[in-house]
């Protein structure tokens, strides 16, 4: 039977904040994020990344740092909190009128929010109910892609979403709820599954 799964998108979310991270040691785990991450592993939920990373296609660094990038945060939400992520997704690519310069991560794609690619694939691949799942994210396309596949759509105020719900950044949304972080979107999750 398909099971629920909470989505988190990277920057802003579980990590703070931070542009293009060149150096993997500049990827910092914000406040209470490896907590909120064990009470989801802790209550049987399937945590997932989703996170759009252009980095590649752009030309910044290669595929193999966001990977580095990734294996650095899954040993922080380890060392912390004994938290895990039970898969990761992520989109390196970039159509070419969003600035894609690198032939081979340059193209259209599915996976980029907010089209639903990486839900769709994770859904499929760990038997995931997308109808009872939940996507935490700061960016109007995290709620929009969360909509786009059927999911709970939760905006944090952390990293863009802040600007976001102020109309400073992307284009205005309607989250299903707004959390001042992932602490509290995790409450609030936990509560609705109660």
């Amino acid at each position: 039977m398909a099971r629920p799964a909470v989505y988190l998108d990277r920057d802003g979310v579980l990590n703070q904040e931070a542009g293009y991270i060149h150096q993997v040691e500049d990827l910092h785990l914000m406040s209470g994020v490896a907590q909120a991450v064990r009470q989801l592993n802790d209550a049987g939920l399937f945590c997932c990344l989703v996170s759009n990373q252009s980095g590649p296609a752009r030309g910044y660094y290669p595929d193999a740092h966001v990977r580095a990038l990734h294996q650095r945060l899954c040993r922080l939400l380890d060392a912390e909190a004994g938290a895990r992520l039970d898969a990761l997704y992520y989109c390196p690519h970039l159509s070419p009128p969003e600035g894609g310069t690198q032939a081979e991560f340059t193209r259209w794609t599915t996976w980029r929010k907010p089209n639903t690619g990486m839900l769709v694939a994770a859904a499929w691949e760990h038997d995931l109910d997308l109808s009872q799942s939940f996507m935490v994210g700061d960016k109007a396309t995290d709620v929009d892609m969360a909509h786009n596949a059927g999911c709970v759509g939760i905006l944090v105020q952390t990293g863009y979403g802040d600007r976001v719900l102020s109309g400073d950044y992307q284009h205005h949304t309607k989250p299903d709820y707004i959390a001042t972080d992932l602490t509290a979107a995790v409450k609030w999750i936990l509560q609705k599954k109660s």
